[in-house]
């Protein structure tokens, strides 16, 4: 079975109680890792508490002792790669090498036009991202000064003091479907691909091209982590389920990777994941204050 990490939207009402209540059951309920949105709001109104990412962070690397953890993802959009690879390190060095930085393009209108933050067009960002990817990668993982003259960013013996202690330094996360684009940017830098909502056939497809990349890169498949972030409509009973899925349909959403169902109706999707080759599966967990839902669950499924 792959191993199962928790994910939480943290735009949707996320404050230092709850925070600090999930850590801590996430920590000792045995699952693998812990990771976060990186937003200031939803795309649609209301708005609602959305506690900062690298803060939120810092405290979980400082009272934890075992979970994996980092964000999903953070957008270069929202802050220069420098910055990005600066706390990167320093946090991954407070937890004893346990931060997965995950990275992304950007994506959602709102929250940049109401913070005055330049997403850009899709081309564009796309191109964005691809420099910022290269400057933290390298920012994070070899040791001489960066000169970079791009487009969007421009470094100058450019080195992080001290230097990141895991050895390798601290690992890169890359999330996405997108063959044309994800694939060989995670092929080129990432440590890990993370595919979203996406049923295990798909999966494993997407997961064979990476294969290929990989090897053109010259680097062995093996050594890229495979992992899924992807919904779950979870009950402890068949009634709760019904309940959960507020009339949406069932079919409907387990064809798009939504994991739907009872504890061991889960279980069961989850062994197809597994077969698929995910290595690590990240449950989009929405009720932040179902605790006891999370505890269920890790009887079950660790």
């Amino acid at each position: 079975m792959p191993e199962i990490a928790i994910n939480l939207e943290g735009q949707n009402g996320l404050n230092w109680p709850r925070w600090k209540r999930i850590v801590r059951a996430v920590e000792d309920l045995g699952y693998a890792a812990l990771t976060r949105s990186d937003h200031f709001t939803n795309p649609n109104p209301p708005d609602m508490d959305s506690l900062e990412l690298w803060v939120s962070l810092t405290w979980l690397a400082d009272n934890t002792k075992r979970i994996e953890f980092g964000p999903l993802v953070s957008p270069v959009s929202f802050r220069h790669p420098a910055m990005t690879a600066r706390m990167a390190a320093a946090v991954d060095d407070l937890s004893n090498g346990r931060l997965i930085l995950g990275v992304g393009a950007g994506w959602q209108v709102r929250e940049h036009h109401n913070f005055s933050y330049d997403l850009l067009e899709l081309p564009q960002r796309m191109a964005r991202f691809q420099e910022g990817l290269e400057i933290i990668h390298h920012l994070l993982k070899n040791d001489a000064p960066l000169d970079f003259p791009g487009q969007f960013y421009q470094m100058h013996e450019a080195v992080i003091l001290p230097r990141p202690q895991r050895p390798g330094g601290t690992r890169l996360l890359v999330g996405g479907n997108g063959p044309t684009r994800t694939l060989p940017l995670t092929a080129h830098f990432a440590d890990e691909w993370n595919g979203v909502f996406l049923p295990a056939a798909r999966y494993a497809e997407l997961s064979r091209l990476l294969d290929d990349l990989l090897r053109a890169e010259g680097r062995e498949p093996s050594t890229v982590r495979r992992s899924l972030m992807t919904g779950i409509v979870f009950g402890r009973t068949e009634i709760e389920v019904s309940e959960r899925l507020e009339g949406r349909d069932r079919g409907e959403l387990r064809k798009r990777g939504v994991l739907v169902g009872t504890a061991d109706e889960v279980a069961d999707q989850v062994a197809e994941l597994d077969a698929a080759g995910v290595q690590r599966l990240m449950l989009q967990w929405m009720d932040q204050d179902d605790i006891e839902g999370l505890e269920i669950l890790a009887r079950r499924l660790i």
